[in-house]
Parts: structure tokens; sequence; C-alpha cells
């Protein structure tokens, strides 16, 4: 049975993997990491993500602003970039280095051993880019919750609230730590994969058919 699920439990990790580096890398770019409505013109929306603050207006669509300094953000943002950039390229690398090691590629049959180990090193590399995607935008999230509960900010200031991007980067290092999980868990199985017993047979039967050629008068 082992072998039945093997395939469908790595293409399953693969897949969810991708999922989560596409979200984490729409997350990165995404310019509503927080929402901010103004009580006194409530047509208008600002948000602010790791590179620019926009204004959204019901009649002028949305206008962008790019900060001018990486070193006038706010902490949280600063490491949030870093962080971002670390989760999509940690999860690129192990799309690359777990679709070498599937087992329904045909490449490097022969050599199980490192294609487990293909597999292992990328489902690591997906753990890595989930957690790197949930500490920035969580730190977000937990750095607007404080600002909205502060007690010496007055009443009539306007609070920043969460944006959609910060949910979807909790999707994205939920599917990315999923998938990884699946891939690690496939390359648990001791069983003998089918192609190196096919391969096993094949080598046999050759030495047999050289032996009989040899022993023939």
């Amino acid at each position: 049975m082992a072998l039945v699920y093997q395939p469908m439990m790595q293409l399953s990790g693969i897949l969810f993997s991708l999922l989560g580096w596409v979200l984490s890398c729409l997350t990165t770019y995404l310019p509503q990491w927080k929402n901010l409505n103004l009580e006194l013109n409530e047509l208008e929306i600002w948000t602010m993500g790791l590179w620019q603050a926009c204004v959204g207006q019901e009649e002028g669509g949305m206008q962008c602003k790019d900060f001018d300094s990486f070193l006038a953000l706010p902490p949280e943002l600063r490491i949030s970039r870093i962080l971002m950039f670390l989760s999509n390229g940690s999860g690129l690398l192990g799309l690359l280095l777990s679709g070498f090691g599937l087992d329904c590629l045909k490449i490097g049959e022969r050599q199980q051993e490192q294609k487990k180990r293909l597999l292992l090193f990328g489902g690591m590399l997906f753990w890595i880019s989930g957690i790197t995607a949930i500490v920035p935008v969580s730190w977000v999230a937990h750095s607007t919750v404080q600002e909205f509960w502060d007690e010496n900010i007055p009443d009539i200031v306007p609070r920043w609230d969460f944006g959609e991007a910060l949910f979807v980067g909790w999707l994205a290092g939920f599917c990315l730590i999923l998938g990884g999980s699946l891939l690690n868990c496939t390359t648990c199985s001791t069983e003998v994969h089918p192609s190196s017993v096919r391969y096993a047979v094949a080598e046999q039967q050759d030495q047999c058919q050289c032996l009989e050629t040899e022993t023939r008068p």
C-alpha cells in the first residue's frame, strides 16, 4: 500500500508547496498588509505594504507611492522584507530539488537514495519557507493589534487594521509546511521502489543469458 500512495503523496506535497510559494510571492508584493479607513471620508481606504502605501477611492481608483528609504520603514516592515525574500528563495530552491527527487520523474531511477535525499532536503526547505512566511505576517499583525489598543493614542486618531495580505501570508505558510511534511513522510518509507526492482531483475536476466551463452558448446 505504501508504494501505491507514495507517488500520490509526493504529487500532493509538490502541489501544496507550489501553491504556498505562489501565495508567498503574492504576499510579498501586495500593498494590503495594513488597512486604514478614515471616518471623515469613508470613501477613501489607505493601505500599506512592504514596498508602497496606497489610497483607494471609489471614483479615482487607487494611487500608490513607493517608500523613499528602506531605513525609514518601521522595524517590522524592514525585517518582513528580508524574511519574505528568504521565504520566496528557499521555496523556489525547494521546488527545484524536490522536483528532481520525485519517483514519477524518470531521471536517475537507479539512484533512489539520492532522489530520497533531494526530497528530504526539499521538504526541509519548504518548512523554512513556510516559517519565514508566517513570522513576518504574524509580527505585523501583532504590532497592528498593539497599536490598535494603545491607550496612549487619542481616540480621534485613525487606527490601522489587518490587511488581506496577512491572511494570504498565513495561508502560504500553512501550504508550504503541509507540502514539506508530505514530502518528508514519503522519504520515511523503507520499501524498495518498483523501478529499482525492475532494473535489478533486468540485470539478473542479462547475467543469466550471458552464462547460458558461455556454457553452450
